[in-house]
């Protein structure tokens, strides 16, 4: 006997949000971004159900090589690049695409240039995604310095493709106007070096439609979670992947003036029934979700009070006074958006995907 809390993974709806990335952006291949083990789904499975999309987009060479060595032949993109020149060498060997953004990784493409021969047969040539930063600040050439990075990478014999490469920092909220500014100077760049383009993320993809181009990069909205700011539904319909399920170990007749938890946080108002949920922190449930946090027992709400143990939760049940051991706990998933629990802890839907940890075994359903 196993302690109860799962996390059950719905193929189906992976690939349903999938579709509905397609339908959106019509004109543009996908590049379904699958890192951190598929947000916490399992990578493998999460390759699978996603077989439609045109290539997989993960962030190192360890997330990549796993595709490769589970058969996955399309294109596999690194979007952080490779971390040194020897990762370099296996990039190449199991024929990856990389990302450069910055002035090192150049170097490291030029002095692989020099230690092959040009067209050696069987030798594939490299795809290269130069990424720029046009606002986001994080990774990316600055927008001075990157025509020339595009001319040394131009000159590498090695790299039979190029493509630009941007990413938004505001697109979660549609009509902030770095959005439009971001755009603007991606597409004057690429307008003086054509070649393919990729600027849209999952909110892009969905508000933005002038931010396609060539390419667009799915992430959170193919595991069914609103890429859009907290308290926006996403504007189309997305269907939860993971559910996070559990059960009732125990049911507690407390008094009025009883504390629940640890540091005593929580006292209860009335006489009332307490239910103690197998999951906590250990298994990636938030310790800092509070009171109040929505959970559903039997369907319905039940939600969390004290604080969130390592092992378990508590939750109140004056609404069910009739729930018992063994009842079924969902606490995010079907019926309750994960993104509903991270805004009521405080946190992105991203951060509790990803958080699920390895004691929890992944149930999967087609």
């Amino acid at each position: 006997m196993t302690r109860p809390v799962r996390a059950h993974i719905d193929l189906s709806a992976l690939t349903f949000n999938l579709s509905q990335a397609c339908r959106a952006a019509p004109d543009s291949r996908v590049m379904a971004v699958i890192k951190a083990d598929g947000y916490g789904h399992g990578m493998l499975s999460v390759a699978g159900a996603l077989e439609a999309a045109d290539g997989f987009a993960v962030a190192s060479l360890e997330e990549g090589v796993s595709l490769r060595e589970a058969g996955v032949e399309k294109p596999v993109l690194l979007l952080e690049g490779v971390f040194s020149r020897d990762e370099l060498e296996t990039a190449v060997h199991h024929n990856f695409e990389l990302v450069v953004h910055q002035a090192a990784q150049l170097g490291w493409l030029q002095a692989l240039d020099r230690s092959l021969a040009a067209g050696t047969p069987g030798q594939p040539g490299l795809s290269v995604w130069l990424k720029v930063n046009t606002g986001m600040n994080r990774l990316g050439f600055p927008l001075d310095e990157a025509l020339a990075a595009w001319d040394r990478l131009a000159a590498i014999s090695q790299v039979s493709a190029r493509r630009w490469m941007s990413h938004f920092a505001c697109a979660d909220e549609p009509q902030h106007l770095a959005n439009a500014e971001q755009e603007r100077l991606f597409r004057e760049l690429c307008a003086q070096r054509e070649a393919p383009c990729s600027l849209a993320n999952s909110a892009a993809l969905l508000s933005r439609p002038s931010s396609h181009f060539d390419w667009v990069r799915p992430g959170i909205m193919l595991y069914g979670a609103s890429p859009m700011a907290a308290g926006q539904a996403a504007p189309v319909e997305l269907h939860p992947a993971m559910t996070l399920r559990s059960e009732l170990i125990a049911v507690r007749q407390c008094r009025q003036g009883d504390a629940v938890g640890y540091g005593q946080t929580w006292v209860c108002p009335e006489d009332m029934p307490v239910g103690v949920v197998a999951a906590g922190y250990g298994d990636g449930y938030p310790r800092h979700a509070p009171s109040g946090t929505p959970v559903r027992v039997n369907g319905e709400p039940a939600p969390l009070i004290g604080r969130v143990s390592m092992d378990t939760l508590c939750v109140d049940l004056r609404k069910q006074p009739r729930a018992s051991v063994g009842d079924p706990v969902v606490l995010w998933g079907q019926g309750l958006p994960v993104e509903t629990v991270a805004e009521a802890a405080g946190t992105i839907s991203y951060a509790l995907l990803c958080g699920v940890t390895s004691r929890v075994p992944r149930v999967n359903s087609i």
